[in-house]
């Protein structure tokens, strides 16, 4: 992985920081306590993840004998403690224990392991097999899942706002497509590059509660991180592909900040230049691609997605124009000028992104 243009290395975290700074900064100490401890584990795991990109990551191989067409999954408990991976406590191939979010973890890198191989031809995260390892119970009420360029890690939530982070299978699937992200197109993570990876990440995050579900685009709720708030909380998700800038309005979190439209693109120095935030627009080409096209999302609108983003072409500094026009590119290539290629071509002229 290279040092995305001289920006911070990737850490990939599914809550944004802008969230949890403005829970560090609420009067009751249920809420601000856990998210100073998180925004302090994410600072220590960010640290360490720019450290592990200068010395350079060990290269992790499948296991010897490992089934082409089958995970390598290991689940670790970190005990409430931030030291990782943890106790192995569930590898490939073993019976479901008494603990739920080790067997939701398991399950969903399960999940995410299907839709890119079944689906796309993918040999797990860096297609070629790679071991999918994640960690559950890390931290003490940590408000966070992460991808630290090795291995999947969740919180268990602080419960007032947020719940265990194993809950939502898409949030399993978002943070592991970062790892793929990273072994494709490794896109930096700042500004307009940054949520493209953040947007392809939701995608494809989507895209594997759909397929797990079963469901088609009009059947999908599009949102992402549903059942991760707590009861307390006004709202029904991290975020809406649907409808960007809904997913929560809450006296506590306050209002869900994402746009819909480039003419509300949010220029900011936070959170890398507000990847979290800017994602919502091409997130929103991608449902509506994909809702037009009706059916099966992973089908068509995902293939064209998934062309883009291992296909060679997407530059690490690419911008919004630029990822549209290879989406532009692939549906002509892929499909010829039909359905598919009006679809997209219509979407971005929706969202207010221009093709080249």
């Amino acid at each position: 992985m290279t040092s995305n243009g001289g920006f911070e290395p990737v850490f990939c975290t599914i809550v944004p920081p802008h969230v949890l700074d403005q829970l560090a900064r609420n009067d009751d100490p249920a809420l601000s306590g856990p998210a100073r401890r998180s925004l302090e584990h994410d600072a220590y795991q960010r640290t360490k993840r720019r450290l592990t990109t200068v010395i350079g990551a060990t290269a992790v191989a499948p296991p010897e004998g490992a089934a082409d067409d089958r995970p390598h999954r290991t689940i670790y408990d970190a005990e409430h403690t931030q030291d990782l991976p943890g106790t192995k406590v569930r590898e490939e191939g073993s019976e479901p224990g008494s603990d739920a979010s080790v067997n939701r973890a398991y399950a969903g890198l399960g999940a995410t392991f299907d839709l890119y191989l079944k689906v796309y031809g993918r040999r797990s995260i860096d297609g070629n097999g790679m071991p999918l390892d994640a960690t559950v119970h890390f931290g003490e009420g940590y408000d966070n899942a992460f991808w630290n360029g090795e291995q999947m890690v969740f919180g268990d939530g602080d419960n007032e706002v947020f719940l265990d982070f194993t809950i939502p299978v898409d949030v399993i699937g978002h943070e592991l497509t970062h790892g793929v992200t990273q072994h494709t197109a490794n896109l930096d993570y700042h500004g307009q590059s940054g949520a493209l990876n953040e947007s392809l990440s939701d995608v494809f995050g989507s895209l594997i509660k759909q397929y797990t579900l079963g469901q088609t685009a009009s059947e999908a709720d599009w949102l992402i991180g549903a059942g991760l708030l707590a009861p307390r909380v006004t709202g029904t998700a991290l975020r809406s592909m649907k409808a960007p800038g809904t997913a929560y309005d809450d006296d506590v979190l306050g209002k869900d900040p994402q746009p819909a439209r480039m003419e509300d693109y949010v220029r900011t120095s936070r959170d890398n230049g507000g990847v979290h935030i800017n994602s919502g627009i091409p997130n929103h080409a991608f449902y509506l691609t994909a809702t037009a096209l009706g059916g099966h999302s992973w089908e068509k609108a995902g293939q064209v997605w998934y062309d883009v983003l291992t296909g060679g072409d997407l530059k690490e500094d690419a911008q919004f124009t630029d990822f549209a026009t290879l989406t532009v590119k692939a549906a002509r290539e892929r499909y010829g000028a039909g359905d598919e290629l009006r679809a997209v071509q219509k979407a971005w002229e929706q969202v207010g992104v221009r093709t080249l």
